[in-house]
């Protein structure tokens, strides 16, 4: 399918209104990334994995293996007393390698899409058969170990092919976050169906802060500017929004980091009008209240701007 097949052109202005329940402005959604990382890969392909040093990289697994040691743990803390549903990003190894952690999360009732199996082995190069065969295994261990269904997709390492979206369809998965174009879900055109985009972000993300000055103040700093112009743009008549706030344990769990992403948690969940969901739930919501009405939307659009993209 030709890339510019699948996302259809909406400038958000002209969509029909999105709302969320009892009225909230925002669709708030928190993504722990919770990975594994191999020692020694199996698979390089196109980007060695850990390119510090010859394999093992031991700082760089090691920074990595404290988020599942030390961070994550603190971070349960921390979303605990902030009463946070969260939304795993996972790498579905996790599971059969950390046993404590998935009893952790189940206590939690958390949701869990898909980060791929291991964050060291890359989507990219992989052929058609390859992907269907990872995306079956993850979707396999999900529901054997926890007896539901993998509801999303999020590539490991960002690492899609121009197949990912296809094959996720194809396997029943009913959300994809590999696209962060927009701030509301979307529909997405497969080979297989359908399947609608939630938007996970890249900017609000801890890991893309990773080791600057005034690191972990400066995250917490921009998720409250975030929020703030969500916050105003989803007002009266305006269009709702969804707020990503993408983590790694391994990054905000770090004691000296907690505590920022905590105070700018505690404000924005001190304003009324924010829905604090799962991806699963903002997909549900979406497909039952405004899938109709968009698809309507870009039918017209079709017919008024004729070959437009």
């Amino acid at each position: 399918m030709p890339d510019f097949d699948r996302v259809p052109y909406s400038p958000i202005m002209d969509r029909p209104r999105l709302t969320w329940p009892d009225g909230a402005r925002i669709a708030l959604w928190v993504v722990p990334n919770i990975e594994h990382y191999e020692w020694l890969p199996r698979e390089v392909r196109i980007r060695n994995p850990w390119p510090r040093t010859p394999h093992p990289d031991v700082l760089g697994w090691g920074v990595r293996d404290y988020g599942n040691r030390i961070g994550l743990w603190r971070l349960f803390d921390a979303t605990d007393r902030l009463g946070i549903r969260c939304t795993v990003s996972l790498s579905l190894s996790v599971l059969q390698h950390y046993p404590e952690i998935l009893e952790a999360m189940e206590k939690r009732n958390w949701e869990y899409m898909s980060h791929g199996m291991y964050n060291t082995r890359y989507h990219w190069g992989y052929t058609e058969e390859e992907e269907r065969k990872v995306i079956a295994e993850c979707c396999d261990i999900h529901e054997r170990l926890t007896g539901r269904k993998l509801p999303g997709w999020f590539s490991p390492a960002a690492a899609q092919t121009v197949n990912t979206p296809d094959l996720c369809a194809e396997a029943g998965i009913k959300y994809y976050c590999d696209l962060y174009h927009d701030d509301q879900p979307f529909p997405l055109r497969t080979r297989a169906g359908r399947i609608i985009t939630v938007p996970y972000s890249m900017d609000i993300n801890d890991a893309v802060m990773h080791r600057r000055p005034d690191e972990a103040a400066e995250f917490a700093r921009q998720m409250v500017d975030c929020f703030d112009t969500m916050y105003r743009e989803g007002e009266g008549q305006g269009q709702g929004r969804v707020m990503c706030v993408a983590l790694h344990p391994y990054w905000i769990g770090a004691p000296h980091r907690i505590r920022h992403f905590e105070r700018a948690m505690e404000y924005i969940l001190g304003h009324s009008g924010v829905w604090l969901a799962t991806g699963g739930q903002i997909a549900d919501w979406y497909l039952a209240h405004h899938l109709g009405p968009v698809e309507a939307h870009l039918a017209e659009r079709a017919q008024r701007f004729p070959g437009a993209l």
